[in-house]
C-alpha cells in the first residue's frame, strides 16, 4: 500500500513537475519501479518449505581446544568490564531513575553488570511500541521472518558463540559443558527447528469440495505477547521471545534480573540479525510492577512464561481478574515446577542408576525444572547405588565456572541458598530423613552447597514432596516386592508431573512402571536420567503443577501463537433459497 501512494506521488510529479521533454525518461525509470515490485510481490509464488534441521553439535572444550582458549578470553573480558544494561523500548536503549546491580553467583562480591530498572511510564510505552510494529511485523512474508530467525542462529553458533556462553557462565553460574548446551546449541536448535515447525504448521490445509476452495491462514494473536523468563536457560529466555515472533507477533520481555546480562546481548544479537524495532521491547526491573501494567491492558493477547508455579498461578488470577477488559481471550502457555523422580526396579544395572542420580540431581546445581529431586531404590540395590554414589561425590569439585575441573558451581542467590539450606537442616533434626552425603553449605564468596543426598524414611517426608530448586535429591528405599505399590505412591506423592525416569532391564516391569506413571510426567525416560531435552528430539513440557504442556521444540508450541482463520470461496453460488425436501408432493 505504501508502495501504491508512492507510485501515484511521482506520477503526479513526474506530470506537473517535469518538462515534456524530460517525460519520457520519467515514465520509463517509473515502469521499471512497478516491473520491480511485481516481480518481487504480486508475481512471486514460490511455496517454500524448511528441510529439517540438524542439531547443532557440541563441542567439548577439551584442554588444549581451540574452543577452549576462546571461552577462557570471552570469560576474562566479561569479568574485567562492568557492563550497563538498558532498557530497550522501540529499538531505543533508554535511561530511568533507579538502577539496579548484578553480582556473580560464585563471585558475589563482584558486580558483573548495573542496569536501568523501567518504571510504569516505561512499560505503556513498551507496550505502545509493540502494538506499533504489529502491523507491519504481521504482514511481512513469514519466509523473511523465517530467516531473520535464522540469521540470529548462524550469529550465536559462530560469531557470538563464546561471548553469549561467558556471559551465562559468569551471569548464571553454569559450566562450561552446561552454557555450551545451553545458551549455544539449544538456543541455536530452537531457532531452526522452529522455523521447519512453522513450514509445517503453514502448509497444513483442509480439503475442498468441488466448487469451492478451503483454506487456512495462520494469523498472529491480535494484540502483544507478555513473555516473562527464567534464569536458568538462556535458550529458554529466547525461545519464548522469539516462538510468538517468528508466528507473526510482536512481545514486551520482562528478563529474570539474575540472567540479564546473557539476556541483553540476545537483544544486541537481534538487532543485528535485522528484527526489527519494537518486535521485542527489553523491560528490566520489577516483575510484580510490569505485570500489573501489562496484565491490565486491552491488548494482552498472550502470556510465555516459565517459573514458579505461585507466580504462574498469580498471572491466571490476574487475567481472570481483567478478563472483561481484554480485546480477545489471552492464550496462557506456561512451564513451571517439578518434582522430577527417578524409579528404580531391582532389575536395573546399578552403575547406571548412579550416574543418573550424580549427573540429574547435581548438574548445574539442580537448578533445572528437569533435575532429578527424589528417587525410589529397592532395598537389594541400595547398598550398591549408596557406594557408587559415595565414591563420585568423594570426586567431584565445586568451584568457580572459571575453574574448569569444577563439576558443581554455586547456587544462583542468596535466597536460593538460604531455601535449601533450611531443608538440609530440617533433615537434620528430623527423625523421618537423615543427611547421607553433603549437608554444608558457605556463602561467604559465593552461593555454594555441597551436593546433598537425604534419604527419607518417610516417602512423603518433606524433601519428597517439595521442589527445592538447589542440588539436593533425597531417595527412598523400598522393599522389592512392592514395586507397583511404590509405583502409585511415586505418581501420587507430588502435585508436579513434569519429568521422570524408570530404570529397569526387565521389559515387563518397565512397561508397568511407564503405565502407572504416565500422567506422572510429561517427559518419562527409560534408563536415563531425567534432564537434558534436546530440540526436536524430545519436545519438552509437563501438566498438573508443572504447566500447560505445550512442548517447547516442536509444532505445539508455535501453534499456540497463531490465530487460525478458515476461508471458503464459493464458485457458483446457491441462486435459489429452497432445498429439494421442500415439496408438498410424496
Amino acid at each position: 500500500m505504501k508502495f501504491v501512494k508512492f507510485i501515484f506521488r511521482l506520477q503526479s510529479y513526474i506530470f506537473f513537475s517535469i518538462s515534456k521533454k524530460n517525460r519520457i525518461f520519467a515514465h520509463y525509470f517509473l515502469g521499471i519501479l512497478i516491473v520491480k515490485y511485481l516481480l518481487l510481490n504480486l508475481m512471486n509464488n514460490t511455496i517454500f518449505t524448511f528441510p529439517k534441521p540438524e542439531n547443532e553439535p557440541v563441542l567439548g572444550y577439551k584442554p588444549g581446544s581451540a574452543e577452549r582458549k576462546e571461552i577462557r578470553k570471552a570469560l576474562e573480558d566479561l569479568y574485567k568490564k562492568t557492563t550497563t544494561i538498558c532498557p530497550i523500548i522501540g529499538g531505543k536503549e533508554i535511561k530511568t531513575a533507579e538502577m539496579g546491580e548484578i553480582v556473580m553467583p560464585t563471585d558475589n562480591k563482584h558486580v558483573l553488570a548495573k542496569y536501568y530498572k523501567v518504571g510504569e511510564k516505561e512499560v505503556q510505552d513498551a507496550i505502545k511500541a509493540s502494538m506499533k510494529a504489529h502491523e507491519e511485523w504481521a504482514n511481512t512474508p513469514w519466509i523473511d521472518r523465517a530467516s531473520v530467525m535464522l540469521k540470529i542462529a548462524t550469529l550465536i553458533s559462530g560469531k557470538y558463540r563464546y561471548l553469549i556462553n561467558a556471559a551465562t557462565m559468569l551471569g548464571q553460574g553454569k559450566t562450561t559443558m552446561q552454557a555450551e548446551i545451553d545458551s549455544a546449541c539449544e538456543l541455536v536448535d530452537f531457532l531452526r527447528y522452529n522455523a521447519y515447525y512453522a513450514s509445517q504448521i503453514y502448509s497444513d490445509q483442509p480439503c475442498s469440495d468441488k466448487g469451492t476452495l478451503n483454506y487456512v491462514t495462520y494469523r498472529p494473536l491480535e494484540g502483544f505477547v507478555f513473555a516473562i523468563t527464567p534464569f536458568n536457560f538462556t535458550s529458554i529466555a529466547s525461545n519464548l521471545c522469539l516462538s510468538p515472533v517468528l508466528m507473526g507477533n510482536t512481545c514486551i520481555w520482562k528478563p529474570s534480573t539474575t540472567a540479564m546480562l546473557s539476556n541483553y546481548l540476545l537483544m544486541k544479537i537481534y538487532k543485528e540479525a535485522g528484527l526489527p524495532d519494537g518486535v521485542v521491547n527489553f523491560l528490566p526491573g520489577s516483575g510484580a510492577l510490569i505485570g500489573k501494567v501489562a496484565f491490565s491492558n486491552p491488548n494482552l493477547a498472550g502470556v510465555h512464561f516459565t517459573g514458579s508455579t505461585g507466580t504462574f498461578n498469580g498471572f491466571w488470577k490476574a487475567i481472570g481478574d481483567n478478563i472483561a477488559n481484554y480485546n480477545t481471550y489471552p492464550k496462557i502457555v506456561g512451564e513451571t515446577g517439578g518434582k522430577d523422580f527417578i524409579f528404580v526396579h531391582k532389575s536395573a544395572d546399578a552403575d547406571q542408576v548412579a550416574t543418573a542420580i550424580v549427573r540429574g540431581a547435581f548438574e548445574f546445581q539442580g537448578q533445572k525444572c528437569s533435575a532429578a529431586s527424589r528417587a525410589y531404590v529397592p532395598k537389594s540395590m541400595w547398598p550398591k547405588v549408596q557406594k557408587l554414589i559415595g565414591k563420585m561425590l568423594d570426586e567431584i569439585k565445586v568451584g568457580d565456572v572459571r575453574d574448569f575441573s569444577a563439576f558443581v558451581n554455586a547456587v544462583i542467590d542468596e535466597a536460593s541458598f538460604d531455601n535449601c539450606m533450611r531443608y538440609i537442616e530440617h533433615a537434620k533434626k528430623s527423625k523421618d530423613a537423615e543427611i547421607v552425603f553433603g549437608g554444608t553449605g558457605d556463602k561467604s564468596k559465593g552461593w555454594f552447597i555441597q551436593p546433598t543426598v537425604i534419604l527419607a524414611h518417610d516417602p512423603k517426608y518433606k524433601s519428597m514432596c517439595e521442589e527445592i530448586f538447589g542440588p539436593i535429591i533425597t531417595i527412598y528405599v523400598y522393599e522389592d516386592g512392592k514395586y507397583e505399590e511404590t509405583l502409585r505412591l511415586c505418581n501420587e506423592t507430588s502435585r508436579y508431573a513434569l519429568t521422570g525416569a524408570v530404570f529397569a532391564n526387565d521389559r515387563k516391569a518397565l512397561h508397568i512402571g511407564a503405565d502407572i506413571l504416565k500422567y506422572a510426567a510429561g517427559n518419562i525416560y527409560y534408563n536415563d536420567k531425567p534432564t537434558g531435552a534436546v530440540v526436536g528430539q524430545q519436545p519438552f513440557g509437563g501438566a498438573r503443577a508443572s504447566g500447560t504442556n505445550d512442548k517447547a521444540g516442536s509444532y505445539l508450541n508455535l501453534i499456540r501463537w497463531t490465530s487460525p482463520q478458515a476461508i471458503k470461496e464459493t464458485f457458483d453460488a446457491a441462486h435459489d433459497y429452497k432445498y429439494p425436501f421442500i415439496s408438498d408432493a410424496e
